[in-house]
C-alpha cells in the first residue's frame, strides 16, 4: 500500500540537524571519543533517572530509504494481531472511509499537528527536558516545532475541558519508570498515517518511558478508548538516543504553493464517535 499522499510534500525535503558534531556535554566516550551508548543511565540530584536528551524511535526519522514508512508512524499496531486492536463500528467506518481515500484527508498533510501517540513517531527526534514540576517534550516534527507539557507538580489529570491535539497531560514515577497519563483529545483524530485508524474525544494515553542506559529508552503505550477500540491496546518501542546535534526548525511556509497543485474532492463528514452502550 502506498504511503499517505497527504504527508508525502512533507517528505520530499531533507532533514538536516543544527550544531552537528558539537559534543553534547556529559556524554560519555569511548577510546575513539564516538559517544557510549551502553554506559550506566544518568540520574538527578534527587535520584530519579535523566530523561534528558535527543532522542528518536526506530525508523522515526526520514531516511530516504524506505525505513520510515515501515515504521509505527504508518501502522501503529504493525507489530501486533489482528485480534489485539478490534474497532468498534464507529472507528470501523472512519477508518474505511480514510482508507478509500488514500488518507488525502490526514490533518498532518495540512500542517495540523499528528496527535497523540503518534508525535512520538512523527518524522522527527524530539527533546526531553526535565524540571521538578513540569517535564517538557519538544517535538522537531514535519509541520514545525511542536512542544507538550507534561506536569509533575502534584495535580489531578483533567477530565474535561477545550479538546485539544496534544490533550492534557500529567506525570508521575513508578520506581524508574516515568508515567505519563493524558486525555482531553479532539474526537476523530489519527494514530496512525497508512492505517488512519482514530481515536475519540474518550481516549486516554499512558506513555511509560524507561532509560536502560545512557543510549537507549524503552517506551510502552497503552490505548484505552472504548468509543473506538472495544479492548485497551499496547505498543512497544525502544528510543534510541541522538547525541551531538540539535533539532532543527521546520515549518510549513511553502504549504500554499503545494496546495495549489493538489485537487482533492472534498470527503464526506466524518461521523462524530458514539458512546458505547454499556450491558
Amino acid at each position: 500500500m502506498r504511503a499517505s499522499l497527504a504527508v508525502a510534500f512533507l517528505l520530499s525535503a531533507p532533514a538536516f540537524a543544527q550544531w552537528v558534531n558539537y559534543p553534547t556535554p556529559g556524554t560519555p566516550r569511548l577510546a575513539d571519543g564516538r559517544p557510549n551508548l551502553s554506559a550506566p543511565s544518568p540520574r538527578l540530584a534527587d535520584g530519579k533517572p535523566d530523561l534528558s536528551g535527543i532522542w528518536a524511535a526506530e525508523c522515526a526519522i526520514y531516511d530516504g530509504a524506505g525505513c520510515f514508512t515501515r515504521s509505527l508512524f504508518f501502522d501503529l499496531a504493525k507489530d501486533l494481531k489482528p485480534e489485539d486492536v478490534q474497532m468498534t463500528p464507529w472507528a470501523s467506518k472512519v477508518q474505511a472511509q480514510r482508507e478509500s481515500r488514500d488518507h488525502v484527508d490526514d490533518p498532518y498533510g495540512y500542517c495540523l499537528p499528528p496527535g497523540v501517540p503518534r508525535i512520538d513517531f512523527g518524522g522527527g527526534p524530539f527533546k526531553i527536558l526535565q524540571t521538578p514540576g513540569v517535564t517538557a517534550f519538544l517535538y522537531e516534527t514535519l509541520v514545525g516545532m511542536i512542544f507538550r507539557q507534561v506536569f509533575t507538580d502534584g495535580r489531578a489529570l483533567r477530565e474535561s475541558g477545550e479538546p485539544t491535539w496534544l490533550g492534557y497531560s500529567v506525570g508521575r514515577w513508578d520506581a524508574d519508570t516515568f508515567v505519563v497519563e493524558s486525555t482531553g483529545f479532539k474526537d476523530g483524530g489519527w494514530l496512525d498515517t497508512k492505517k488512519g485508524r482514530p481515536n475519540s474525544d474518550a481516549m486516554r494515553v499512558t506513555e511509560r518511558f524507561r532509560r536502560t542506559d545512557f543510549g537507549h529508552m524503552d517506551l510502552t503505550i497503552s490505548i484505552t478508548d472504548p468509543k473506538a477500540y472495544l479492548k485497551p491496546w499496547t505498543v512497544k518501542t525502544t528510543l534510541q538516543l541522538q547525541p551531538d546535534t540539535e533539532l532543527i526548525e521546520a515549518f510549513c511556509d511553502e504549504h500554499e504553493k503545494t496546495m495549489e497543485h493538489r485537487r482533492i474532492t472534498p470527503p464526506q463528514p466524518e461521523l462524530p464517535s458514539v458512546a458505547v452502550p454499556t450491558r
